[in-house]
């Protein structure tokens, strides 16, 4: 069994885990919801298919979780501490921002590829709650504009706003992810990032040398 959702027990649910066989089983019921949701959505699923695939009772998943909506909810949460962590730990020794703008695509593009139910999951809690579609990224972007305004204070990067600017990132990931990680393997991920590398260290301008007479 995975650990990914050891750190979901500490969430309060209609009865928050007392003892480690209830962690492991609250772990077990959201990892058959990722998978769940994932496979059917979110508005097929139900909450028979989500405690068959975890091999519990019904009664079992409403000791931890009050609903799917819950559900959803916790499994966003803990998508965005993964990712997070994830990333955190890709950019640890990057020389500059831009190197670390570079390991976190790298990151970002691979957690995608190893984890589409998820990403899927996140896709559509935008039409179930949007506050848990804003949570995710709006959390993602507190931390995020943290290390640009880091970045601008050591001259690593132009002062600017660094609001927009995490916005325009974090909108450029998700659809490179989308694009190159979830629907398409046809460029590899080493291209993908030589490119955006590119843009964020050259921009799209054509300087004089380069302008066609």
């Amino acid at each position: 069994m995975s650990n990914r959702y050891a750190s979901a027990a500490a969430h309060p649910g209609p009865g928050a885990p007392k003892t480690a066989r209830g962690a492991r089983t609250r772990a077990r019921v959201l990892k058959a919801a990722e998978s769940t949701f994932g496979a059917m959505g979110y508005h097929r699923a139900g909450i028979s298919d989500i405690t068959r695939e975890a091999g519990v009772a019904q009664g079992t998943f409403y000791n931890y979780f009050a609903g799917k909506e819950e559900i959803l909810r916790e499994l966003v949460r803990d998508m965005g501490h993964q990712v997070r962590a994830r990333l955190a730990a890709e950019v640890v020794g990057a020389r500059d921002r831009l190197e670390a703008e570079e390991k976190g695509l790298r990151a970002f593009l691979e957690y995608l590829h190893e984890n589409p139910y998820l990403y899927r999951v996140l896709q559509e809690a935008q039409f179930v709650d949007e506050s848990i579609y804003r949570e995710y990224y709006e959390a993602f972007g507190r931390g995020y504009l943290r290390m640009l305004a880091d970045a601008t204070r050591k001259g690593e990067i132009r002062s600017g706003n660094n609001e927009v600017r995490v916005w325009a990132l974090m909108g450029m990931s998700n659809f490179l992810g989308l694009r190159y990680a979830l629907w398409e393997g046809d460029v590899p991920f080493d291209d993908v990032v030589a490119t955006i590398s590119d843009l964020f260290r050259h921009g799209l301008a054509i300087d004089g040398q380069e302008r066609k007479p």
